[in-house]
């Protein structure tokens, strides 16, 4: 059964990654570099001030930072435990892989980090937000699924390892979003 999953997770790859065209590169390449969402963490950062004053922010802050540390080294954790190669590392298929950047990155795909940070932020920004501005939270979802996609179209990743990250991205947020609500009841107001 599970070779199963892992065959139609290829072959799923195969297709979405195969879509590709050059005319789109830069897009998705542009989408997948962790630098071109700093004008969105800044904005987030100016929305969060904004909303709840300097000492709110810096214990946001602390929080999204709290979350991205867990979500990454869950990621490698799995990583290194599964040892699921990413699929431009893969000899069975490297060869049919539309590898769209100049490298193709660690050794091991499952599960996704960049698919688990993103939506790990849009959730909890989105739970932070979602009374405050009324799309914000569709408008961070919709940004957090372009970026995950974006590794299965540049080359780097299967659909699971996606589809696993933006699990844990939620899940974490979640938690995280909780424990920031409990601290700032307990402490802070």
């Amino acid at each position: 059964m599970l070779d199963s999953l892992i065959d139609k997770d290829i072959e799923l790859f195969l297709f979405l990654n195969n879509l590709g065209t050059a005319q789109w590169d830069g897009f998705w390449l542009f989408l997948t570099n962790k630098l071109s969402a700093i004008p969105l963490y800044l904005l987030l950062l100016y929305f969060t001030y904004k909303h709840f004053g300097l000492k709110k922010t810096a214990i946001v802050v602390l929080f999204i930072i709290l979350l991205i540390a867990i979500s990454d080294q869950t990621s490698n954790l799995f990583k290194y435990g599964f040892k699921r190669l990413r699929p431009c590392h893969d000899e069975n298929i490297a060869h049919l892989v539309r590898l769209v950047k100049e490298r193709c990155g660690g050794k091991f795909s499952y599960f996704s980090a960049h698919a688990a940070n993103t939506m790990a932020i849009a959730v909890f920004f989105s739970l932070l937000f979602k009374k405050t501005y009324k799309y914000f939270p569709f408008i961070l979802i919709v940004w957090a699924l372009f970026v995950s996609y974006s590794r299965i179209y540049i080359g780097v990743h299967f659909p699971l390892d996606v589809i696993t990250g933006i699990i844990f991205g939620i899940f974490y947020a979640i938690i995280f979003y909780k424990l920031y609500q409990l601290f700032i009841k307990k402490w802070v107001i």
